[in-house]
């Protein structure tokens, strides 16, 4: 029988073209290795952020805000006062008064799981662990062996489709009937067709779905194995960036509609399980979401309306002062939001210095392989691919043979403790599996008596060998090297006349024992260190014939002027500099006042950050609250070695004057940018399409794993098992991928660090120009207009703000 015959009268271009437009729905997650920030919600932005607010309330019982207790305790302490209630309401259009919203957060709390799927409605008498637990542990196992190329020591056919693989797994499982109560399960699996898309159908057609059920039903199953569905969609967006494409989100569907068949027994009685669930599903999508919701959304909506008061007064009241007009030296940061208090410090210790804020690949679109390894990494965001190819190098070809070789030979014993590392049992259970022998190394590593380094890149050198080596560009012609300085420089946007010392400073963490340390790292290089890419552009801008052929473009790079680079460590706030002891005499006292400075604001940013860690003991004993965060960087136990974004609200684009002796509290991306050097909007475009969207991801990453952590972050990170080698992790031995942040990267155990607030972007700029970008481009277009971030125009003396929304600009309350 054909699939035509098996599907009389229905569409079946339209069904598969609905069950693509679910998969589009599904935004990627990176691997472990280069794990970045990315908004799980990216692919759901054309739509307002209120429908798949309440969207994801009815589909999944997601929340998209704190629970009451979260709020009543910021309107007892102040933080959200009556005008934000009212405000908030007021741009709603509701009936809601202050009294009503408070007594909402008295209401019983009202728990959510979502539209119903047959699985959930289970039968009497099931054995352990019922259906729902037992589907999701069972496609989770499956993806975890098909996916898996690097952990495993035998993986399924790959010869064949995901679907296919599971489909002969499912046969060859003989438990699965002893967990279940279907004693047929095999035989059913053996009725399963052969090939994804016409499982699709059949379940389909003979659980009755009309083609109006079949969006949300799509969305609903993808949901349910959100995890592995999100490294399918990475998977595709992988092979887009190369491309091609990617069907193995579709197959994924497939698997989960074919569950839903199988558990379906076939009875259509009125009292049947078939039947309860039509009626329950039907009822499920007719609901409005409830008053506890709503109020809830209204309050979160509040406390967003309150950190923009703040952040309002804090820039309306700073002076523009402007430094020198020649600084003694002008270091560019990455807009990370871990620079910001490190900038702030180092212009109050030495108020000659000048500090830009600059994505922190630093404008290299490369791949970068460390020398004797094969593993190579992208050292730019994920919305790009490489371009460039770079390694290091010494200068001598034989030399650095030899020294690979060395490495290798190094990599090789030590390889043999991987062998335990990626045993399926907990990271911090580490000791418990392979003994005594092992703990003695963890507790030298902690203590330091071991040494280490934070760069995964730098391991198996020893110092002396690292130093001959330095990152290499590829073979390039001189106008292709002066294209992509001459680019870069009008991005930065340096102009003007240049002091003599420049250093651009990239950022890595350092952490022992975490899978998802790439997440503390740099989101500009990919889930790396910005080492590598500020060392590159250093050494670029330092080319004598490079400065000769940039001059003629109007990029004046003086000769007394030398380009350093230097590693900001935001576990310890150690700022390592590269290659000063090559600089001449006449800048040696220039040198040494900005790494006096460097010293001293460093102790300063380690003061701030010392009650959030649990230090405030030692605040006022710079050494040993310094030995105390290298040990803390260092303890393989350490689940929480810094808080890495937590608190990120803004992404500020204008003039360093503008932020200057504000302080943002480390919540603030800060991007240098002078329109008046823009004239044509080209450098805005870059910023507003790209680093804009980065800090997007990013905040609305926190925002999820904060407010559904179940769904969108990781768990508990003491129960974390690698999957894949690098794939993700586990919460426990199984279950679905989680991607997302663990709680205890947002939440101290007392409260919650991170508050989620969607992204708060303030640029200067005249809106014409702005809004040239917003009309160019749909993705910053829907992010705007559906409300999924704010923009705000910063403008006038003293500065006031005004928002862009989809009706035009309005001046903010207050204003």
């Amino acid at each position: 029988m054909t699939a035509h015959e098996h599907f009389p009268g229905l569409h079946r271009d339209a069904l598969h073209g609905a069950a693509r437009q679910a998969c589009e729905r599904i935004a990627p997650t990176w691997p472990l290795d280069r794990m970045i920030a990315v908004s799980p919600l990216w692919e759901r932005r054309d739509q307002p952020w209120q429908t798949i607010a309440a969207q994801l309330w009815q589909r999944a019982g997601s929340r998209l805000s704190l629970a009451a207790d979260d709020y009543r305790q910021a309107w007892q302490a102040g933080r959200i006062g009556a005008r934000h209630l009212q405000q908030a309401v007021a741009e709603q259009g509701q009936a809601w008064t202050v009294e009503q919203l408070l007594s909402a957060l008295d209401a019983e709390p009202v728990h959510a799981s979502g539209l119903p799927l047959l699985e959930d409605l289970t039968e009497p008498g099931i054995a352990l662990p019922g259906w729902p637990t037992l589907i999701t542990q069972q496609i989770g196992q499956c993806c975890a062996a098909w996916f898996d190329h690097e952990q495993a020591d035998w993986r399924p056919d790959a010869g064949v489709g995901l679907y296919q693989a599971w489909r002969s797994s499912m046969l060859a499982d003989r438990g699965l009937s002893v967990l279940s109560p279907r004693r047929d399960l095999r035989a059913r699996i053996a009725e399963l067709p052969e090939q994804a898309g016409a499982a699709l159908e059949a379940a389909v057609r003979d659980l009755g779905l009309t083609s109006k059920d079949w969006e949300p039903w799509f969305d609903c199953l993808l949901l349910r194995s959100l995890g592995w569905a999100s490294w399918c969609a990475y998977r595709r967006w992988q092979a887009r960036l190369q491309g091609g494409n990617d069907q193995n989100l579709l197959e994924l569907l497939a698997i989960r509609a074919a569950w839903e068949w199988l558990v379906d027994d076939r009875q259509r009685g009125a009292e049947s399980r078939w039947q309860r669930w039509r009626t329950a599903w039907q009822a499920g999508l007719q609901q409005s979401p409830s008053a506890a919701w709503q109020a809830l959304q209204l309050w979160q909506r509040a406390d967003e309306l309150a950190w923009q008061e703040q952040l309002q007064q804090r820039l309306g009241q700073a002076s523009a002062a402007t430094p020198a007009q020649v600084p003694m030296a002008k270091l560019f940061f990455c807009i990370d939001v871990r620079s910001e208090p490190l900038r702030r410090a180092l212009e109050q210790v030495c108020p000659d210095l000048e500090t830009g804020g600059f994505a922190g690949f630093f404008g290299l679109p490369i791949a970068y392989t460390p020398l004797g390894t094969c593993a190579t990494r992208p050292q730019l965001p994920g919305l790009l691919a490489p371009q460039l190819q770079v390694s290091d190098s010494s200068g001598d070809a034989a030399q650095d043979r030899h020294l690979a070789q060395m490495r290798q030979q190094r990599l090789t014993r030590q390889g043999r403790w991987r062998l335990f590392e990626r045993l399926p049992a907990s990271t911090f259970s580490l000791v418990e599996s392979i003994g005594l022998g092992y703990a003695g190394s963890l507790v030298g590593r902690t203590s330091g008596l071991l040494g280490g380094t934070p760069e995964a890149h730098r391991s198996a050198w020893r110092d002396g060998e690292w130093q001959r080596l330095s990152p290499q560009l590829p073979a390039m012609g001189l106008a292709q090297k002066t294209e992509l300085a001459a680019r870069i420089l009008q991005a930065m946007g340096l102009s003007g006349q240049v002091p003599e010392l420049l250093v651009l400073i990239g950022h890595g963490s350092q952490s022992a024992n975490n899978p998802q340390a790439a997440g503390l790292d740099c989101g500009a290089c990919c889930g790396q260190g910005g080492e590598v890419n500020a060392r590159l552009l250093a050494s670029l801008l330092n080319d004598t014939e490079v400065r000769a052929e940039l001059r003629s473009r109007g990029h004046e790079l003086p000769a007394h002027c030398q380009v350093l680079a230097g590693l900001h460590n935001t576990s310890t706030d150690e700022v390592r500099i590269f290659g000063q002891q090559h600089l001449p005499a006449a800048l040696q006292p220039a040198w040494q006042r900005l790494r006096h400075a460097l010293d001293q604001a460093a102790v300063r940013v380690r003061q701030e950050r010392a009650d959030a860690l649990g230090l405030a003991a030692a605040r006022e004993q710079p050494g040993k609250l310094l030995d105390l965060l290298r040990r803390r960087a260092r303890d393989w136990a350490q689940t929480r070695p810094e808080w890495g974004l937590a608190g990120n609200a803004a992404f500020i684009a204008a003039p360093r004057a503008r932020t200057r002796d504000v302080d943002l509290q480390g919540r603030a991306f800060l991007h240098d940018y002078d329109w008046r050097q823009d004239r044509e909007g080209s450098v805005l475009e870059l910023i507003m399409t790209a680093p804009m969207v980065v800090a997007h991801w990013i905040n609305l990453q926190y925002f999820t794993s904060t407010t559904d952590n179940l769904r969108f972050g990781s768990g508990n990170k003491l129960l974390h098992n690698v999957v894949g080698g690098h794939i993700g992790v586990f919460e426990g031995n199984g279950g679905d991928l989680r991607i997302g942040l663990a709680r205890q990267s947002l939440h101290d155990g007392q409260q919650w660090v991170h508050r989620p607030l969607r992204l708060h972007v303030v640029i200067e700029a005249p809106q014409a120009m702005i809004d040239r970008v917003i009309e160019a481009h749909a993705v910053v277009r829907d992010l705007v207009q559906h409300g999924w971030l704010y923009l705000l125009r910063l403008d006038g003396e003293p500065a006031r703000l005004e928002r862009r929304t989809a009706c035009g600009w309005q001046a903010l309350a207050g204003a």
